[in-house]
């Protein structure tokens, strides 16, 4: 039993492992970070091996918190760089001035930011969406729709105000 449950978790592992990698290096722009958030993703379904019905959806939700997280990090550091006066060492992106996707995409509150990243950052149809976050799928489209919606808002705010 044990050896079919550690082949079943090594045939999952190289099946996913560089999809969800890849996946987390175009949300995070760092290998080194993707891939301890990718085996993180890894080491927690391990840990939840024997009651994780859908390890592929556990996997990317548990990935996108992660990312989430780090990008929460990401912001507190700034904002820590900026309050200590050393501008020179602040990231290029600044949430006013740079109308980046990814920034808009971190903004969003968690019930909409989720299935954008599941739907268009890992390419989840609805229905799997909609299976992976427990909502039917109209309230997925519906998530989707608001998210859009937020984004583009913002993105004219953005370019109203761009010199």
């Amino acid at each position: 039993m044990k050896r079919s449950r550690e082949r079943a978790a090594s045939e999952l592992f190289a099946a996913l492992y560089p999809r969800l990698a890849g996946w987390c290096r175009r949300l995070v722009d760092d290998d080194e970070t993707a891939h301890e958030i990718a085996s993180e993703a890894f080491t927690r379904l391990w840990a939840r091996w024997t009651a994780v019905e859908e390890p592929r959806g556990f996997l990317y939700v548990t990935a996108a918190n992660l990312v989430r997280d780090h990008w929460r990090k990401l912001e507190r550091e700034r904002r820590a760089v900026r309050r200590a006066g050393n501008e020179a060492a602040v990231s290029p992106y600044n949430k006013q001035d740079d109308p980046a996707v990814r920034l808009l995409v971190q903004s969003l509150p968690e019930r909409l930011r989720v299935p954008i990243l599941l739907h268009y950052y890992a390419d989840m149809p609805i229905r799997e969406v909609s299976v992976l976050t427990g909502r039917k799928e109209g309230t997925v489209k519906a998530d989707l729709h608001a998210a859009r919606e937020l984004l583009r808002a913002h993105l004219r705010r953005s370019l109203d105000h761009a010199p």
